[in-house]
């Protein structure tokens, strides 16, 4: 896991929020790998920062399914299984589809600005290898696009099952090739949709986009796509 920001970046949010960014962000990326003890001592020590927030930011990595409590042995990182992230797409598509409909419903010049600003974000990144910068731009395109639905409760419960979903993401942004640059197209044409008040369109891009994510799990998921039959 990368060493602390200095203290002054991290105006604006509480230490726990900081500390829960940069544990997050080391379990997706597989700086923390499954199975890791996420001990207080340690983690406080590296990020600079008291144990209590530490706590704090570990329970929240629990809430998110990203970690889970031992006993007798504390917190560790916890690993997905295929059923589990069969479960998180569908659970995904539902919330998604629904915000991204209300979306091009009510979609302004502000949200297309925000949302392509993080596109650019993203392409500039990504050409520069940095993939940590690359999966941070990614998902605030994704959520430009959900906080122009004009409901803070759906986004909320968007964001849970995104965390949990998001440890595929480096193998996804890291590289360039088809499936990448697939990715990059669907992400193109959900904004498109948006931008043209197509609420159907919108639905139809994003359940592309996510059904795209069988690519990266063929051997998992057995050759089939992540929405197929069981």
């Amino acid at each position: 896991m990368r060493q602390a920001e200095p203290r002054a970046r991290m105006r604006h949010r509480t230490m726990a929020e900081y500390a829960l960014e940069q544990l997050r962000e080391a379990i997706i990326l597989g700086e923390l790998p499954a199975g890791t003890p996420l001990r207080l001592d340690d983690l406080a020590r590296s990020l600079g920062m008291s144990i209590s927030p530490i706590r704090e930011a570990v329970r929240q990595l629990e809430a998110l399914g990203l970690a889970k409590h031992v006993p007798h042995q504390g917190a560790k990182v916890l690993d997905f299984d295929v059923e589990e992230l069969r479960d998180l797409f569908q659970v995904r598509l539902a919330l998604e589809s629904l915000a991204v409909r209300r979306a091009a419903e009510r979609f302004t010049d502000a949200d297309a600005e925000a949302a392509h600003r993080a596109l650019e974000r993203f392409d500039e990144t990504r050409a520069a290898g940095d993939v940590r910068q690359t999966m941070r731009a990614h998902t605030d395109f994704h959520f430009a696009l959900y906080e122009a639905s004009q409901t803070p409760w759906l986004v909320s419960l968007i964001r849970p099952p995104w965390d949990r979903s998001e440890r595929f993401r480096p193998a996804l942004l890291a590289s360039a090739g088809e499936p990448q640059d697939l990715h990059r197209a669907f992400d193109e044409r959900l904004l498109a949709a948006c931008e043209e008040h197509d609420p159907q369109g919108a639905a139809d891009a994003l359940y592309e986009h996510l059904e795209h994510a069988s690519v990266f799990f063929k051997a998992e998921l057995g050759g089939q796509g992540i929405f197929d039959p069981r």
